[in-house]
């Protein structure tokens, strides 16, 4: 059980794919505008994680057992088809999210967080379960990290900020300062 607790809160708090390795920036600064909107795309990564971690242990122990050079290929394919069937879930179910997260819905597809979970949980060697472990802690950091920079933004549309660094800049600003606090997690545990 300890392993599991270990795998969960490195991958989403010590380890975080946003905020520790700078992956996913993109919906990390393209979406963060409205707390809603990073809540809910957040959400949506979780479900291709979890999906995406899934398919790469059955296509890693079954699959790809005697062909391990077509696991990239194979593992774009998974993701793209997951992130394809959450779109068209989203866009029958609810049309205003499906709006508001506009092109970075689709975008999922090339987030490369989800890809480097497919090829860490494999070169790791975890099971099925610690897998999804894996997954939903990197997907609850993920979304931990675009819900934090929304609020954070959210707050400074209410502050009085001088123009010089306002929009873009302060969005660097206060990743920066997001990434070094959740950096100083970084000497709790280290993953084998």
């Amino acid at each position: 059980m300890r392993d599991y607790i270990l795998i969960f809160a490195s991958a989403c708090v010590i380890n975080n794919f946003t905020l520790f390795y700078f992956l996913g920036l993109c919906p990390f600064f393209g979406v963060t505008g409205r707390l809603v909107t990073a809540f809910r795309l957040g959400l949506a990564n979780i479900f291709v994680m979890t999906i995406t971690s899934l398919a790469a242990w059955v296509l890693n122990n079954f699959v790809l057992t005697h062909t391990p050079y077509l696991r990239l290929i194979c593992f774009i394919v998974v993701i793209a088809s997951s992130v394809q069937f959450v779109e068209m879930f989203i866009k029958k179910f609810s049309q205003p999210l499906f709006r508001a997260l506009g092109i970075f819905l689709p975008l999922i597809t090339t987030n490369c967080a989800i890809l480097y979970l497919a090829l860490t949980q494999t070169n790791k060697g975890y099971n099925l379960f610690e897998g999804l472990i894996y997954a939903w802690g990197a997907g609850i950091g993920l979304t931990l990290a675009l819900v934090l920079m929304a609020g954070m933004r959210e707050e400074n549309e209410l502050a009085t900020i001088p123009n010089v660094v306002k929009g873009l800049s302060m969005s660097f600003f206060l990743a920066g300062i997001l990434s070094l606090t959740f950096m100083g997690f970084a000497g709790l545990f280290h993953e084998g």
